[in-house]
Order: structure tokens, then C-alpha cells, then sequence
């Protein structure tokens, strides 16, 4: 566990102003493909599809439950057009629609983050980027400072391979960057196309994941200073990770046919509400703090039966996963941008300031979450 030492009041009054050195999200940004596509459009464009015709009975059954039943998905956004298109599943045809579609979103959200900060791009001192759903040499970040205009000494990093819990590693770098103090505002940025990444097959987990997930970017700026835009003050107060390479075979990619095959078993669901709430508890005993000052919660929006596992574990109802269910339902799972998605929608509701907590999982079997503090 990764966890930053504070001293944190027990009371639930908010603090006038920031604490010094603790880091805050002074802007989010979020980009999606122009193309939204209802679960329903995805199924017929399958049926018209070679694909179908070469699916086995159960195969078929299954895609049909998935794409026209209640999963809470109802669309997705996806970096194809036509939807067609989305079945080509060769090897080149898959990276040519990752190196199209990744740099121009991750550059998008960017844009988006830096107009809510109230900053230039040439006020960045750093750039994080994570995706696991493609690879770039050099990596998507550098595309990003071509797009934005960075400076040419700003630090350039990029993170692969942490699954769709990256957002809060990628975050707790920034504030690592931030603490060290070679860096006074970072971005943060979390970029998939997932429909680079799809394959399809007649295991159900593969099946599954080809009608989850969705493609997407979200970004946040961050600094030491509170924003001076009279947005939300976010703080970022403590974190904590837990990884179980025991679990790794469970939630993965793998490569067949020079192609990314997601693998996802059924076990994942509760083993992710099981981690997550090791990592809550481990964090809130360090903070002094109990679950009953948590006032909202910010999940990954995984997938339906995650969230019902997380509900079930925690005790939770269906409104402390509304934000996630609600950028489930609009575009599918957006792996590692799907948690920045939800803190955007619950920081743009009504959701009330105070204590609130953000967990991400994935590959790996890993879990991250951190406490945040709202006014």
C-alpha cells in the first residue's frame, strides 16, 4: 500500500483553504469519439456481419443477451464509422485505429482540463499519460505536447500496462512529481481505445468484454494551490494500492494472433469489491476516518455485476454508485478514464462536499483508491 502521511481532523467541518502541499485538481477534462452507438445498433451491425455467420450457436446466444438485454449499458462511444468498421479484427487494421484515434482524444480531454484550470499549456512542467489498450514509440505523450504546444523541456512520461485501475497510479505520480518540487503543475491523462483492443471468440469473457467496453480520455490538471477559477476545491488527501499477482490470470491481456485479447473470468467482480475494500479500510484506520464520513463514492465503472459487488461488500446502496452507473450506461466501460468520468459528473451534480473516495481496479489483480476532500 501506498499511502501519504497527513493528519486529517475527525470532524466534519471543511477547511477554509487547502492545506499546504497537498495536491489539488485545479480542472478536468473529458474527450469522446464523435460517434455514439447504442447497444442495440451494435447487435444488428454484428448480425449483418461474416463474423456472426462463423459464431456457434451458444456464441450467438450470448452476444444477443449481452447486446439486447439490461446490462446497464445502453451505448457507447466508439472510434470506428461505420460501426462495420469495428469488425475488422486484423492485427494492422487495430493499431492503425489506436495510432488514429489516441493522440487527438488524449489531446482533446487536455485541451478541456487546461480551459478549466485557467491555465496555458505552457504552464505544464509535466505530462502523464496511461492507456493499456495500445502501444506508440514514442508514446502518446509526446504527440500530446506536439498538440498542445508544451514546452519542449516539459517532462514527458507514459504509463502502460495498469489495466483500468491506471487513473490513481497516474495520479499519485503527479503528486509525487508535485511533492518533489521539480514540478509545479502536472497533467494527468488517461486515453483507450478499447475498439483497438477487441477480439472476438467463443469464450464468454472474451464476449463480454467486446459489448463492455467503450472508448475515451480524461485528463486533470494539478498543483499544490488551490484553483483560482471559483471551481470545486478537490484535495487529495491519501491514497492507498493493493497488487495480487496471485490473481493475475484473472483479469488480463494477453496476445494471440498479434492482437490484444482481454481475458475476464467471472471471480472478478467480487475479488474487486474484496480488494477494494482492504484498500478503504487500510486508508481510512490511517486517517483516522470511518466509512460513515464518506459522503460520496466514486467507483470505476467496471461493470454492472462489479458494481453490485461493491454494493453488496460495502454495505452501499444504489445511490452511492450512481455516478458510475451513469457513465456505464452512456459509454460502456471506459477502463482507465471511466473513474475521472465519474468524478467530472458527481463534481458537475449535486453531490455534497465533504469526505468523498475513489477507487479504481484492474490487471494485475490490483487495486487503488484514494481519499479525497471536496468543497
Amino acid at each position: 500500500m501506498m499511502l501519504r502521511e497527513t493528519t486529517l481532523p475527525q470532524d466534519d467541518a471543511l477547511p477554509a483553504i487547502v492545506a499546504a502541499g497537498s495536491m489539488v485538481i485545479g480542472g478536468l477534462g473529458t474527450a469522446l469519439p464523435g460517434r455514439r452507438y447504442s447497444q442495440k445498433e451494435c447487435w444488428e451491425v454484428l448480425k449483418a456481419s461474416p463474423n456472426y455467420a462463423n459464431m456457434s450457436s451458444p456464441t450467438r446466444a450470448l452476444m444477443r443477451r449481452l447486446l439486447s438485454g439490461r446490462n446497464g449499458i445502453e451505448s457507447r462511444h466508439l472510434a470506428v464509422e461505420p460501426l462495420a468498421e469495428i469488425f475488422d479484427l486484423t492485427p494492422d487494421a487495430m493499431q492503425r485505429r489506436f495510432e488514429r484515434h489516441a493522440p487527438p482524444l488524449a489531446a482533446r480531454a487536455a485541451k478541456d482540463a487546461l480551459a478549466e484550470a485557467g491555465i496555458e499549456p505552457a504552464a505544464l512542467d509535466a505530462v502523464i499519460v496511461s492507456t493499456c489498450t495500445g502501444y506508440l514509440c514514442p508514446g502518446i505523450s509526446t504527440y500530446v505536447v506536439e498538440r498542445l504546444g508544451l514546452r519542449q523541456d516539459v517532462f514527458a512520461l507514459d504509463l502502460v500496462g495498469s489495466g483500468c485501475g491506471a487513473a490513481l497510479p497516474n495520479l499519485h505520480m503527479a503528486q509525487c512529481l508535485l511533492g518533489s518540487g521539480d514540478c509545479e503543475r502536472v497533467l494527468s491523462i488517461c486515453v483507450e481505445i478499447c475498439s483497438a483492443a477487441f477480439y472476438l471468440d467463443d469464450d464468454p469473457g472474451v464476449l463480454v468484454s467486446a459489448c463492455l467496453f467503450g472508448d475515451g480520455a480524461a485528463a486533470a490538471v494539478l498543483s499544490l494551490e488551490p484553483p483560482g477559477n471559483g471551481n470545486r476545491c478537490v484535495e487529495w488527501c491519501a491514497c492507498g494500492s493493493e497488487i495480487d499477482p496471485r490473481h493475475r490470470d484473472l483479469l488480463r491481456f494477453e496476445h494471440r494472433g498479434g492482437m490484444l485479447r482481454n481475458v475476464l473470468t467471472t471471480p472478478v467482480p467480487d475479488l474487486a469489491a474484496q480488494s477494494a475494500e482492504r484498500v478503504l479500510d487500510r486508508v481510512l484506520s490511517e486517517t483516522a476516518l470511518s466509512r460513515q464520513h464518506i459522503g460520496t463514492w466514486i467507483w470505476h465503472a467496471a461493470g454492472r455485476d462489479v458494481l453490485a459487488a461493491l454494493r453488496e461488500r460495502l454495505k452501499l446502496g444504489e445511490e452511492d454508485t450512481r455516478w458510475s452507473a451513469g457513465v456505464l450506461r452512456e459509454c460502456g466501460n471506459l477502463s482507465s478514464a471511466s473513474v475521472l468520468f465519474a468524478l467530472r459528473d458527481a463534481l458537475a451534480g449535486d453531490a455534497a462536499p465533504g469526505w468523498w473516495w475513489m477507487s479504481a481496479f484492474g490487471a494485475g489483480f490490483s487495486c487503488h483508491g484514494a481519499l479525497l476532500r471536496v468543497r
